[in-house]
């Protein structure tokens, strides 16, 4: 288990099945599919995971028993499970197209049923022994739920501030004194991850991480409190737990004794990466409902105040533009997880980073769309308002905004010694959504490279020749500037003084990162529409809306105005009104939606 041995303690977990290899091959968008069809309309008023359930549930304050049904009935709990453990998890994007259709539906049934769940246990498949793995394994295939305790929030988050001490004990195992505020599922849960501080105890660092079956623990030296409902996420089980000198056993250190914190920083490279691309199903349902209203309200209709239908019309367009521009990142990082995985660190904090710029504030450049009609709080209207309270919980906490620029911050100098201008462009099966990915691998992923490929394939695009049409013409001219930027934050970032751990990070750091960010961003976009030019997505392939969503990174950063043509936006609208129409998804991947 570890080079650190530690005595017997109290009992073990409680054995579990051994699970044998899936032998299932579907792939993700298959399987997504059909979750889609087995979900049904949620429009439909009897719909166990439409719409009107769904807020019913919000407003009680509880996950919807009949939603998480019919989850159990697709064998959702499978989809956390690696294939070698009997489970159907093989890559994040397969997990990422199986989870957008509950995220697309309700974010809290995303987070309680599975994502809470997965985080959890991606901790395990990373760090754990096979005993550990076979054992959590079981309990998820038999639809266990598992829970992660790492928030800190009397310390703004920091992880590492832990208030949960573990203390060697005289006769054996570990003594766990101390309390966590937020947990997500605890009152549910047959496994816990816990992170707490191992101080000097083991060599190698003073955090370690446990995995506990809470079953087992004392209840006089165990306890749960479930919090108040939030504003956001209401359907969740948030609870503290308090530790009081409770034993654990032995074997339940994950990973050797003292690595607690690498282990968090290499998970987050997952969770922040899935879960903020996950966000995107939200504000597709959001772009649809906002749509619903337009086509409902129409000229003339009674009860409504006059609206200016060209500024809805640059509205509905503005968070199509928004959300495609965010999910060509969010496309990217997740399938670099398997391409690039030594680069992920940074991307994973990228489209985390960009997720309260842009998608919520896409979520309330819509609401305006509503009107007075935001204040609905049931049937399809309603959904929105819920995921305007929803979404901005996803961009809090320990893998929030500003650890997330904490991530970047220490890699920027060598980035720009060593990478800008200087990498090989990264591979086009990084922008082909759905195309083959290299079987995914936890000890492939590194705390920091170095290098960015991502930023050498805007070189390769800003290098391409010209088109002949006035919109190939404006996406050639704003890719340049996007070079000068990139040139320009290199200089920038090289001119600042190295960083000293005992002098704080100046805010001129603060604000590079930020522009990098809205660069990888415009090289995602110009990736995703460059490799998929001869696609099946003639959308894909046109290119007004990488022009449109350059047009907005370079308005971001106060680049030289480049004019847009008309039919560009045109164009990008004339796709949201087809897309409601023909019933699709707004992302990146154009999927049919039931209804």
């Amino acid at each position: 288990m570890s080079a650190v041995a530690v005595a017997a303690g109290p009992a073990p977990r409680a054995p579990v099945r051994r699970p044998a290899p899936s032998r299932e091959s579907t792939s993700g968008r298959v399987r997504a599919a059909a979750l889609e069809a087995l979900l049904g309309d949620p429009a439909e008023p009897g719909n166990p995971a439409g719409h009107r359930a769904l807020l019913a549930s919000d407003q009680a304050a509880a996950l919807s028993p009949e939603a998480e049904g019919l989850l159990d009935d697709f064998g959702m709990h499978r989809e956390f499970v690696p294939r070698e453990l009997g489970g159907r998890f093989d890559s994040a994007e397969g997990l990422l197209r199986v989870m957008r259709p509950v995220f697309r539906r309700d974010v809290s049934l995303g987070m309680g049923y599975g994502m809470t769940t997965f985080m959890a246990a991606s901790d395990v498949w990373m760090r754990g022994s096979q005993e550990q793995r076979s054992w959590l394994g079981g309990l998820l295939l038999d639809g266990s739920k598992a829970a992660i305790a790492q928030h800190e929030t009397a310390h703004t988050n920091d992880f590492v501030r832990n208030q949960i001490s573990a203390d060697l004990r005289p006769g054996g195992g570990l003594s766990l004194t101390g309390a966590k505020p937020v947990v997500n599922n605890l009152h549910r849960a047959d496994a816990l991850v816990l992170f707490c501080r191992t101080g000097d105890h083991f060599p190698g660092g003073t955090q370690s991480a446990l995995l506990l079956d809470p079953r087992t623990l004392p209840a006089g030296r165990y306890r749960t409190e479930r919090r108040p409902a939030a504003v956001g996420l209401r359907s969740c089980f948030f609870s503290g737990v308090r530790f009081d000198d409770c034993p654990v056993p032995a074997d339940a250190l994950l990973g050797a004794p003292g690595s607690g914190v690498a282990t968090s920083l290499q998970s987050f490279q997952m969770s922040r990466t899935l879960m903020a691309s996950l966000s995107v199903a939200a504000v597709d349902t959001s772009l649809r409902t906002a749509v619903l209203v337009d086509r409902q309200r129409g000229p003339g209709a009674a009860g409504t105040a006059p609206v200016d239908p060209q500024h809805t019309a640059n509205t509905l367009t503005g968070a199509f533009v928004n959300l495609l521009l965010y999910d060509c990142l969010a496309v990217v990082a997740t399938r670099a997880l398997h391409l690039l995985p030594a680069e992920t660190s940074v991307y994973s904090a990228a489209v985390k980073l960009l997720l309260p710029r842009v998608l919520i504030e896409t979520m309330y450049d819509l609401s305006t769309v509503l009107g007075s009609q935001l204040y609905t709080r049931e049937g399809t209207v309603g959904v929105l308002q819920k995921h305007i309270r929803d979404v901005p919980v996803i961009s809090l906490g320990h893998a929030g905004t500003v650890a997330c620029q904490a991530t970047v911050i220490p890699q920027l100098k060598q980035l720009a010694s060593r990478s800008w201008f200087a990498e090989e462009e990264a591979p086009a099966a990084l922008f082909q959504p759905d195309a083959p990915l290299p079987a995914f691998r936890y000890d492939a992923l590194a705390l920091a490279s170095g290098r960015d490929s991502l930023s050498a394939s805007l070189l390769a695009a800003a290098a391409e020749p010209p088109g002949r049409d006035p919109v190939e013409r404006a996406l050639r001219t704003m890719a340049e500037h996007l070079v000068e930027e990139l040139r320009d934050l290199r200089r920038r970032v090289l001119a600042l003084p190295p960083l000293d751990g005992g002098t704080p990070v100046g805010p001129a750091w603060f604000a590079l990162t930020d522009r990098y960010v809205l660069v990888l961003a415009a090289a995602a976009v110009l990736g995703v529409r460059r490799h998929n030019r001869h696609g099946l997505d003639p959308f894909l392939a046109d290119p007004a809306w990488a022009a449109a969503a350059l047009h907005r990174i370079t308005s971001r950063l106060g680049a030289a105005p480049v004019e847009l043509p008309p039919e560009c936006l045109a164009r990008v609208h004339q796709e949201v009104l087809a897309r409601f129409g023909d019933r699709r998804s707004y992302d990146l991947h154009n999927t049919p939606l039931p209804g």
